[in-house]
């Protein structure tokens, strides 16, 4: 009996130490960039794994759309404790799935354009987008959209899919805040100087900096990197007259998620210094909360757009599908 007994307190004693285990992992789904030697990622797991004295997991997918359609797919059945790389796009999608669960994380500290509030999301950064081109291969770049859009050259750009990029939704989007209902007509004269649709944002920049195209689409804080890390100032990002659309990326945890709580203190922690000050010069994106570090001052002289464009999360939601298979059917074609 005493064996019996001594048994069942060993027994119980490892499945509480397994379950104490259990819960000092933390698995975070992001795109891949973010968790490329480069990127924020490395930065981010040393600085909160000294904190919380856990195991920080980064799972990487190709982009953004990417991470809500691999959620979507895996369901209440998926690994994610938090789903870090969406942006404001796609947050009422998100939601509307049910699969993620609400923070408690004071936003106080947050600030992003416009503002933000949410229950569930939390923004680590912001950026706009943009074409961003090579000095040296092009003289004279587009000073809109429309001018890009409309211009009769041999100018070739690559961008990205809208299906699972979120740089390549916010493209469409861009298209349809400047063409409204003239978007399908807008993407038919565009087409022929799209040289390659990518399905992340790392292909396409990467095809731009080897030289295969002048242009790309990314944002107005990616030519920070060449002048802070390469030091040259050959890349830089067209200012279009008609503005240029914002993006605000989040994190959220997910229901999941709700039952570990390293993913509420994860939230928290990227909101400070911890997570942010590693942001601007690993991301490449303005900060979204509290850093301890100033900004470079090169951040100070990039494209400031005339206008911001952005459309409600709700609004993107209710019409993205029908937008998508606008751009589809025009660049099947």
């Amino acid at each position: 009996m005493r064996w019996i007994v001594a048994s069942s307190i060993c027994t119980l004693g490892l499945v509480a130490a397994g379950a104490a285990q259990a819960q000092e992992k933390l698995t975070v789904y992001t795109y891949e960039s973010f968790t490329a030697d480069w990127g924020p990622g490395p930065v981010v797991e040393e600085a909160f794994e000294a904190e919380c004295g856990c195991d920080l997991e980064f799972v990487s997918v190709a982009d953004g759309v990417a991470l809500l359609n691999r959620v979507r797919l895996e369901g209440e059945d998926t690994q994610a404790d938090i789903v870090l790389g969406l942006d404001t796009n796609l947050t009422y999608e998100a939601k509307e799935t049910g699969l993620f669960a609400p923070h408690d994380v004071d936003l106080s500290r947050v600030e992003v354009p416009g503002g933000f509030s949410d229950d569930a999301f939390v923004p680590y950064d912001y950026g706009y987008f943009a074409f961003v081109y090579d000095t040296e291969a092009l003289d004279s770049p587009p000073q809109s959209l429309k001018a890009l859009v409309e211009a009769e050259s041999d100018l070739k750009i690559a961008i990205q899919d809208p299906r699972t990029s979120t740089p390549g939704l916010g493209l469409l989007l861009w298209m349809k805040a400047v063409y409204g209902e003239e978007a399908a007509e807008a993407w038919a004269m565009l087409k022929d100087k799209v040289l390659t649709v990518t399905p992340g944002w790392s292909e396409s920049y990467g095809l731009f900096t080897s030289g295969e195209v002048p242009m790309v689409l990314s944002y107005t804080t990616s030519p920070a990197y060449h002048r802070i890390a390469e030091d040259t100032d050959r890349y830089t990002a067209a200012s279009f007259e008609e503005g240029h659309y914002l993006q605000v990326e989040v994190a959220a945890k997910t229901v999941k998620g709700a039952d570990n709580p390293l993913a509420e203190e994860f939230l928290a922690f990227m909101t400070g210094p911890g997570f942010q000050d590693a942001i601007p010069e690993t991301n490449w994106m303005f900060p979204a909360g509290e850093t301890a570090e100033p900004l470079n001052p090169v951040f100070d002289e990039l494209v400031e757009p005339v206008e911001t464009l952005l459309f409600s999360p709700r609004e993107v939601a209710e019409n993205r599908k029908a937008w998508v298979d606008e751009w589809l059917s025009v660049m099947s074609r």
